[in-house]
């Protein structure tokens, strides 16, 4: 598969297939934490633990991002154009965004008013439109709560760029992969440093637990995964596979802290991310290393998966906010109900919402049909929202 197939938008369905596991851990943790199921046991570490969607999401992001730049160093390519990356990036991000801010804003403005509301007001619809809710206690609004992850990726997307030309620097005379990884691994240290000083440093904002530096280990560890694609030639399948579920299982238990994203404790912080790590990157790797084709790969090829996969990213968007709505539709409080029916429900609801809001903003991200071609090593970037 050469480089420029690559640009022209080739796909691994695989890849995209993940994205819908993703997507449905997200409102699946989501709906059990709507129906009560945030409980300080095992039962409610497992099902507050499929949050571990957001760290597929991150490693997968990284590694399909950073390619571009891999390229540059180990195929001698040119440095890809940051501004047409910043392009891309924005056209394939904010339009179905803003598109759903607006909708969840008009929604609590004309219809629901009877509940408390974060962040109403011109103030809080800036802050959601331009990704800033993050930064400061009471801004997140009902509806959007989960944008929160949404604003940490866009700060690496932004990071992005100069964090990879300084890999290539080091890299490029010598283009060897130990070089490149071990100026990632420094990198990855950002987050459990980050960790540590936001629980040592007095009078630091609660919400600095939600701000990128917290995460950027798991978009590093894709970036890892980026350049292992380039030496690695063979790959267990089912050892991965089974190592990824070992790490998440692991989540379950006290070591990863509460049944919260971000527990208070430094080293269940720590912990957690790097059991979030292990089990995100052992769950892509079979789809990116070694040979493909293998069990993994096609399962996650399964054209219902791929379907759902390419509208993960208008589902992560609206899934929330039509959560909230089938809770009212179900008759049911906040904290009660069945989280099965609220989950079928909020996913079959916003599958359509997000197919239609998908079809809606493509041709300002896609114009034009993009080629599906199953070959090592390829992947369609522009999925990756």
């Amino acid at each position: 598969m050469s480089e420029s197939m690559l640009r022209a938008g080739a796909r691994v369905d695989s890849l995209t297939g993940i994205r819908s596991l993703a997507a449905l851990a997200v409102c699946f943790t989501h709906a059990a934490y709507w129906t009560g199921r945030y409980t300080p046991d095992l039962p409610g570490q497992f099902f507050a633990r499929f949050e571990i969607g957001v760290a597929l999401f991150f490693v997968l992001s990284g590694y399909l991002l950073f390619r571009p730049w891999v390229a540059v160093v180990f195929d001698r390519r040119p440095m890809p154009s940051v501004r047409r990356y910043s392009w891309h990036r924005a056209r394939r991000i904010l339009p179905a965004y803003w598109i759903t801010v607006i909708a969840v804003f008009a929604i609590y403005r004309w219809w629901i008013t009877d509940d408390s509301v974060f962040s109403h007001g011109w103030s809080g619809f800036v802050r959601n439109m331009t990704l800033t809710q993050v930064y400061g206690l009471g801004h997140l609004h009902s509806g959007l709560t989960q944008m929160w992850s949404l604003a940490a990726e866009v700060v690496y997307y932004v990071a992005l760029p100069p964090v990879a030309w300084l890999v290539v620097v080091v890299c490029r005379r010598r283009p060897r992969p130990i070089a490149a990884l071990v100026a990632l691994g420094v990198f990855a240290l950002i987050s459990p440093l980050w960790a540590v000083i936001v629980a040592n440093t007095d009078g630091i904002d609660p919400t600095a637990r939600l701000w990128a530096p917290a995460f950027a280990t798991w978009f590093i560890g894709g970036m890892m995964l980026a350049v292992a694609a380039r030496v690695v030639t063979r790959w267990h399948a089912l050892l991965s596979v089974l190592v990824g579920v070992l790490a998440f299982q692991i989540s379950w238990t006290s070591l990863a802290g509460e049944p919260t994203i971000t527990p208070t404790g430094v080293g269940a912080t720590i912990v957690k991310l790097l059991l979030y790590l292990v089990a995100a990157v052992a769950l892509i790797a079979p789809l990116v290393l070694g040979e493909r084709g293998n069990w993994w790969d096609r399962l996650l090829s399964w054209r219902p998966l791929v379907a759902i996969g390419e509208i993960s990213y208008e589902f992560f968007c609206v899934h929330v906010m039509v959560l909230e709505l089938m809770m009212r539709a179900l008759g049911f409080h906040v904290f009660s109900g069945s989280t099965g029916l609220v989950f079928v429900a909020t996913t079959v609801v916003s599958l359509a919402v997000a197919w239609v809001l998908h079809r809606l903003t493509r041709p300002i991200w896609s114009p034009g049909h993009r080629r599906r071609i199953n070959a090592p090593g390829s992947a369609f970037v522009g999925h990756t929202g």
